[in-house]
């Protein structure tokens, strides 16, 4: 009998698998569109990070017409200590990210004239903000230096930058980093584990909960309870191809996100794919309960979608969680997409300990556990 049960439950995964990797859908959303998302979203949202090799500072095009100006070289200096390289002369304007000084801009700004500087980005999205915040504020740092010499009756010279400069400062900020990484995570670093999150899910949830509402109506689910095979050994085939889909769409995403995308998994990678097992775990669980319940394929469609957009959004799949209000970043905490991202970005960005995951795998596994008695007992076959 025991026999009879893990063998059947083996025939019904394998079965149920099999069907969900051919469907042109499943092959669609499973091989083909993570890969664009990563590209897609990786790049709007600030390039490939941490996996870059080196540090690189961006370049910029600094056109003056009067390369000697005082408050050009002024202009020059304040975008240095905003990370830029500064390009002059001929080849600045060759640059795809420029600021434009206008001719006589020292003599027009202490004669009190107005004088208008022109940016050009080289990209949009967060890095293309990134880089105007950056510029904006060193020309109104230089702004600030010419209000405070004039204020003082100082002309507009070299001597009055340079007593500016060595004045001593009486309000210091200092910044320290909270853990291993200095930044939030973006670019590729962040797309590549909140778009898998978000897929396992809506592809959990659609491709694998509604073939379960169409069985049902077809009358399929009524020939396995027909036959010999136990009730028992049915559901757990049913999680197990479930879960064989997720583990597929893990494993692919995270196969292309190393080959293509250069993706740097950190230093504790059996930790994070235990994270992924759990997660894909949870899902599969979560997809059997859907179609145990749902009462059509467009009802059983839609609560997938809705769900999946819901906790992607809200537990940081769609932008990193770090750059939300406090009360957003504790909700997260209560919500299994903000687990998953959480100990990815605890060990993928932040460089934490294997340990540091524990939590969120326990947490992932014992919900998986909890849904799957829910779904044994929701699980009908007419």
């Amino acid at each position: 009998m025991r026999h009879g049960f893990w063998s059947s439950a083996f025939f019904v995964a394998r079965t149920d698998a099999g069907f969900a990797l051919r469907a042109r859908e499943n092959v669609l959303w499973v091989f083909v569109m993570p890969a664009i998302f990563f590209y897609f979203i990786g790049t709007v949202t600030g390039g490939q990070g941490r996996m870059a090799t080196g540090p690189q500072k961006p370049r910029i095009g600094l056109l003056a017409p009067e390369p000697a100006d005082l408050l050009a070289g002024r202009v020059a200096l304040r975008l240095e200590q905003q990370g830029f390289v500064v390009v002059r002369g001929a080849e600045a304007a060759a640059e795809p990210r420029r600021l434009e000084l206008p001719p006589g801009l020292t003599g027009k700004v202490a004669a009190g004239d107005p004088a208008e500087v022109v940016f050009t980005q080289a990209s949009d999205g967060m890095s293309g903000e990134y880089d105007r915040f950056r510029v904006t504020r060193a020309v109104y740092t230089v702004l600030a230096d010419v209000v405070v010499a004039l204020e003082q009756k100082q002309p507009l010279g070299a001597e009055a930058f340079e007593a500016l400069d060595a004045a001593p400062r009486n309000l210091r900020l200092e910044v320290r980093p909270a853990g291993h990484r200095q930044r939030v995570p973006s670019g590729f670093e962040h797309a590549i584990p909140g778009t898998t999150v978000m897929f396992t899910m809506i592809i959990l949830l659609t491709g694998g909960a509604v073939p379960l509402v169409v069985e049902r109506r077809q009358g399929l689910l009524r020939r396995l309870a027909s036959s010999p095979m136990p009730r028992g050994a049915v559901v757990l085939g049913k999680w197990g191809g479930k879960m064989a889909l997720a583990t597929v769409q893990v494993g692919f995403a995270m196969l292309v996100a190393t080959a293509l995308f250069r993706m740097d998994w950190g230093g504790a990678f059996p930790m994070v794919a235990l994270v992924m097992l759990a997660w894909a775990s949870f899902n599969a669980s979560l997809a059997l309960l859907v179609g145990s319940l749902a009462q059509s394929e467009g009802q059983a469609a839609g609560i997938g979608v809705v769900t999946s957009m819901a906790l992607a959004a809200l537990g940081g799949c769609w932008w990193p969680i770090e750059i939300t209000a406090g009360w957003m970043q504790r909700l997260a905490l209560f919500l299994p997409t903000g687990w998953a991202m959480d100990a990815m970005h605890q060990l993928v960005s932040f460089g934490a300990a294997a340990t540091a995951a524990v939590p969120h795998v326990l947490g992932l596994a014992a919900l998986s556990l909890l849904i799957g008695v829910l779904s044994v007992r929701a699980f009908r076959f007419a």
